[in-house]
């Protein structure tokens, strides 16, 4: 079996704000430490995915810019995906049919998310987001893309908050705690040697699993929806073709497929960005 996984980071071990899981800046003075866990866990999860037959895995780094992960410090023979180009799959890009399986490793809880560790939807723009009127993140949102290839999403690794909303939204995932969120900042931590075992056994007991876990994809039409934080983001959003403003933070997409409105949702948020700027 040929098993695909996405990585993020603020949902690794150990971290609990963004001077850590940022970039290399000086803003983000621990993002070494960062990148380090982010590796450790992904790690965990491919050598839990091995014992349970995988054949090929593939790695794509989806935080920031995507230049995360430590290759010379992965596990051997996986491929991984580094870099940034706009992609209508998002974090899930280089996922295809050909895969057995799709795992989620140092995924975050969706905006609004009581007690998430830094939680957020795709950009700081975003205060809530819904597809088909029940409130989302970047879990469903790389569910749906697994779920338009035929592909089960198994496993994700989070802290308690973004492990329980995969549970809600998918029936038969495994998943895998690492930190308990007490705040956006704060959170009670599990040691890496904690961790590291844990993440390695739910891995190989979601790939054993796969072939019962059915794909998960939003009904058609999708019918999607971002509440911004602030108006000048709604300004900017609002001006995309196909996109409805329903009140001063808020626009609604409908698409025949997950796929189309997936590209119409990151078109926005994406957008979004540009009226943030437009007073700096």
């Amino acid at each position: 079996m040929d098993v695909f996984i996405s990585a993020d980071i603020e949902g690794v071990t150990g971290l609990v704000a963004w001077s850590q899981a940022g970039r290399p800046s000086s803003e983000h003075y621990d993002w070494p430490f960062a990148r380090r866990m982010m590796t450790h866990d992904v790690n965990a999860a491919i050598r839990g995915a091995r014992a349970a037959g995988a054949e090929r895995i593939v790695v794509k780094d989806s935080h920031g810019t995507s230049r995360n992960l430590l290759i010379e410090d992965l596990e051997p023979e996986v491929e991984l995906i580094s870099g940034m180009i706009p992609h209508p799959n998002g974090m899930m890009t280089g996922l295809d049919q050909s895969f057995g399986c799709a795992m989620l490793v140092g995924y975050h809880g969706m905006a609004g998310t009581l007690g998430g560790v830094m939680e957020h939807t795709i950009t700081g723009s975003v205060h809530r987001f819904w597809i088909n009127g029940e409130p989302a993140g970047e879990i469903a949102m790389s569910a749906g893309t697994a779920g338009q290839f035929g592909v089960p999403l198994v496993f994700v690794t989070s802290d308690d908050k973004g492990c329980a909303e995969a549970e809600a939204l998918l029936k038969g995932v495994t998943t895998a705690v690492v930190k308990t969120g007490l705040g956006r900042y704060v959170a009670r931590l599990k040691h890496p040697s904690v961790t590291g075992p844990l993440i390695e056994e739910a891995a190989r007991r979601a790939v054993l699993n796969a072939r019962q876990v059915v794909p998960w994809s939003p009904r058609t039409p999708v019918a999607v929806r971002i509440e911004h934080n602030t108006t000048d983001q709604t300004d900017a959003a609002a001006l995309l073709p196909g996109w409805e403003r329903l009140d001063a933070f808020t626009i609604e997409h409908t698409a025949d497929s997950w796929e189309a409105a997936h590209r119409q949702v990151r078109r926005a948020m994406a957008m979004a960005l540009t009226g943030a700027q437009a007073n700096q």
